[in-house]
C-alpha cells in the first residue's frame, strides 16, 4: 500500500522492553507472515522511518507488529505509548521471504526474529504443516505465543545460545523449508548450521535485520 494512516487497536507488553502493537487492517491491505512494513513518525522536525516484520499470522481485520523499546530510542518508545484510536503512518508490505503454504517449515529466530517466527509458525500450523521453531535469546519475549504453538503441536526449542547445536538435533527434518529471522550475525550462524545439517540453504528464506545494535 502507499503511505496510509493506520489506526492503532491496542498495545500490550510481550516481554522485556518489547510490546506488540495491534493495528486495524486498512482496506485492501494484503500481507503474508514474514513480510514487513515501514512505520513513520516525526521527532523534533525530523521524520524517522523503521521497518517492522508482521508478528500476526494473517491480516484479516487486524495485524500485529512486535516492537523493541529502547529507552534511548525514539520510534520504539513512541509506538509503545500509542493508544487505541491513534493513527500511525505506514507503507508496505515488503519482502519476498515469507510463508507460502509450505507443508514443513523450520523457523530459526534470533532476538527480534521471534516476531515473524510466531507469525509463520501459527499460520503454518493452521494450514496443517509440520512446524519447528528454534528461538535463541537470553531475554525471551512472546513466551505465551511460543507455548501456544507447542501446545498446538509445533516442535519448539528455546536456547540462550548455540543455535548450531539446536539445528543439529533436528533429526529427520532437513526436508523442511527453513526460515531465518534476526540480526546479521545470528542469520549467518543459522544458515551455516542449516548447511551443515543438510538443509537446502539455497531455498532458505532469510531476513536479516542488519547489525545488532
Amino acid at each position: 500500500m502507499d503511505e496510509t494512516a493506520v489506526t492503532v487497536r491496542g498495545v500490550r507488553s510481550v516481554g522485556p522492553d518489547t510490546v506488540a502493537v495491534e493495528f486495524e487492517s486498512p482496506d485492501g491491505f494484503a500481507a503474508e507472515p514474514g513480510q514487513f512494513v515501514q512505520v513513520f513518525a516525526e521527532f523534533e522536525g525530523e521524520r524517522e522511518g523503521r521497518f517492522y516484520t508482521l508478528s500476526s499470522p494473517d491480516v484479516v481485520d487486524t495485524f500485529e507488529l512486535t516492537v523493541g523499546v529502547d529507552p534511548e530510542g525514539t520510534l520504539g518508545p513512541w509506538l509503545a505509548d500509542r493508544q487505541s484510536g491513534d493513527e500511525v503512518a505506514m507503507t508496505g508490505p515488503f519482502g519476498d521471504d515469507y510463508y507460502e503454504g509450505e507443508d514443513e517449515v523450520v523457523v530459526l529466530a534470533g532476538g527480534p526474529g521471534v516476531g515473524p517466527a510466531v507469525a509463520v509458525g501459527a499460520r503454518a500450523l493452521a494450514d496443517g504443516a509440520d512446524v519447528t521453531v528454534i528461538y535463541e535469546d537470553d531475554r525471551p519475549v512472546h513466551e505465551d505465543r511460543l507455548a501456544a504453538l507447542a501446545n498446538a503441536g509445533a516442535h519448539v526449542v528455546f536456547v540462550t545460545d548455540d543455535v548450531a547445536g539446536a539445528v543439529q538435533s533436528l533429526t529427520g527434518r532437513a526436508a523442511g523449508v527453513a526460515f531465518v529471522y534476526g540480526f546479521a550475525e545470528f542469520c549467518e550462524a543459522a544458515v551455516e548450521a542449516l548447511d551443515v545439517a543438510g538443509f537446502d540453504v539455497d531455498a532458505a528464506k532469510v531476513e536479516s535485520f542488519g547489525p545488532a545494535p
